[in-house]
């Protein structure tokens, strides 16, 4: 209450003149006078004796943690369309159409004829929602926004109505794992240890000691404690193990589904939760969480969901967590054998004997930890190039393409990391644009630009372009490729053999990665009957004799792919 009193400067100086020979009464009754204005000591000014005002702080932004329930507008997809193959897409990259040299929703919509006419059957978005990074768009700064670079979410609307005429669905991005510095929740988190939303991130009133994850320390020191960052300090993680959080997110799912997109890819489900500094990575509670989000996707019509796990691919493609996983490790196996490599041969032959339907295979994709692009892997061997791509196109799982892999774009030219990974799509030959944009891209083109490009490739039969859109077309009409098991698979020195079995249709694949020509004796197959070629269609018939043998020449560093008849 003493801070209501009014006190200038010049009655309190006059009260100390005026006390100078007074009664020790008046001078006890100045003191306490002068006590309740901020007056007293030794000093006669007012600034010795006035507490400095309090530092002046930004209010607090506020939150947006509204509940979201169910309404599922059902799918006009067709039933299997997720057997069919993906492209992964960086819309950033991808193709703009306001000229300032930025990918954008608009820009996505112009290409889906061309997607179509590919073969795709789903699209994976990298993250659109807004973003703190400007890039990557994996430091989610809004989970329920349009990055305003890409366009807005009428635009995302327009975007989801035109792939679905097409028969393409979308599934996008989602960052459960940790948000952005800047997310709304973790500045209320940061300002203080009595936050309400506190315990929403994951906090020490100190570092920890003894924590090294991906070559460094993961805690990060502010003046209200340390809290737990391993991929960037601007990137903070979320406390998983807190139900609110957890319901958060499933909120955020909610809002996409209810707009109608198809799925999700779910970022880093192996670094959820952390029990301790040894005890950081794929976690149980984290399965039993991507289960929940599972079966929540699978509470709306005809939807997908598929994680990135490279530590346990296998576990996360488990029907009781997220029921599909990116298969890390078989990619390199995949391109070991497009070499050559006998061992890696074996190994690619013995992959679905044990992993589950959920795999879903890859080549490369957007981090560098996966591989250099396709083209620079194989140093421009276009034969392995087709071998390696027919090799996860024809297998079991869902495959998914990383965009402009089909025309075998290179690394950026004079980039590094992830960057020269995530370049505009060469749509062109022109080495200033790419055909991307009508501006100045906002990074540097793939190194081979002038001569791998879509304009280059669709008219040539024998372009990498078309024979990506042959392995689709397989894919796509026959239902054994897309859904069927995957039976009696063999290595007999450089061929890979296997089956495919749906309903009655069964399919023979052959692939030969040697230097020369190789005949094989195929084995298992439905005595009495014919081979009938399907891929090349130029290829001759086969007939399986009463044992159910075949002998087929496949010619060096080529795929061949029969159908069964009576």
């Amino acid at each position: 209450m003493f801070q209501s009193f009014f006190c200038p400067n010049s009655m309190l100086e006059n009260h100390r003149i005026a006390a100078n020979r007074a009664a020790l009464i008046i001078l006890l009754a100045l003191s306490v006078f002068l006590t309740a204005c901020g007056g007293g000591g030794g000093n006669n000014t007012a600034a010795s004796t006035t507490p400095p005002a309090p530092p002046v702080t930004q209010p607090l932004p506020p939150v947006d943690v509204s509940t979201i329930m169910l309404a599922d507008k059902g799918s006009a997809l067709a039933p299997d369309w997720q057997r069919g193959a993906f492209i992964e897409i960086y819309v950033r990259g991808y193709q703009d159409s306001d000229g300032d040299g930025v990918g954008d929703l608009k820009g996505l919509i112009q290409r889906l004829d061309y997607l179509k006419d590919l073969g795709i059957k789903g699209i994976w978005l990298m993250p659109v929602t807004k973003s703190q990074d400007g890039d990557h768009g994996y430091a989610v700064s809004d989970y329920r926004n349009i990055e305003t670079a890409y366009g807005s979410l009428a635009d995302f609307d327009e975007l989801l109505k035109q792939a679905h005429d097409r028969g393409i669905g979308i599934i996008i991005d989602y960052v459960m794992n940790h948000s952005a510095a800047q997310h709304p929740l973790f500045v209320n988190s940061r300002d203080s240890d009595r936050n309400a939303y506190r315990d929403w991130y994951v906090w020490q009133a100190s570092a920890p000691t003894g924590w090294n994850i991906y070559g460094g320390n993961p805690w990060r020191t502010v003046a209200t404690g340390s809290y737990f960052a391993p991929f960037w300090d601007q990137m903070p993680d979320f406390n998983l193990l807190n139900p609110s959080v957890v319901e958060y997110h499933k909120n955020n799912l909610r809002f996409w589904l209810n707009l109608g997109v198809d799925g999700f890819r779910f970022d880093a489900v192996g670094n959820l939760v952390e029990n301790g500094p040894s005890a950081w990575l794929n976690q149980p509670r984290n399965y039993t969480l991507m289960n929940e989000m599972r079966l929540l996707v699978a509470g709306y019509s005809n939807r997908y969901v598929v994680c990135e796990a490279p530590d346990d691919p296998k576990g996360f493609a488990a029907a009781d967590a997220c029921g599909g996983a990116f298969g890390f490790q078989l990619q390199i196996d995949l391109l070991n054998a497009a070499r050559g490599n006998i061992d890696a041969i074996n190994k690619v032959s013995n992959y679905f004997k044990t992993s589950p339907i959920g795999i879903a295979p890859i080549l490369a994709n957007h981090d560098s930890f996966a591989g250099d692009r396709i083209w620079d892997q194989l140093g421009g061997n276009i034969n392995q190039y087709k071998l390696a791509a027919a090799t996860y196109l024809l297998m079991p799982g869902t495959p998914f393409i990383y965009y402009g892999e089909e025309i075998g774009i290179a690394g950026g030219a004079g980039l590094s990391g992830d960057s020269k990974l995530r370049t505009p799509m060469s749509w062109s030959a022109d080495t200033a644009t790419g055909g991307f944009t009508a501006g100045k891209p906002f990074r540097a083109l793939a190194a081979n630009v002038g001569t791998q490009n879509v304009a280059a490739q669709q008219s040539d039969a024998n372009s990498l372009l078309s024979f990506y859109k042959s392995m689709l077309k397989l894919r796509n009409t026959l239902p054994s490729i897309a859904k069927g098991s995957y039976d009696a698979p063999f290595v007999s020195g450089s061929v890979m053999g296997y089956q495919r079995k749906f309903a009655a249709e069964q399919t023979l694949v052959l692939t030969n990665y040697g230097q020369i020509a190789v005949t094989t004796n195929v084995a298992n197959l439905p005595a009495g009957q014919t081979l009938n070629a399907v891929f090349p269609l130029n290829s001759s018939r086969s007939a399986i004799d009463a044992n159910g043998a075949a002998s087929i020449t496949i010619p060096a560093q080529s795929v061949r792919v029969y159908t069964v008849s009576p």
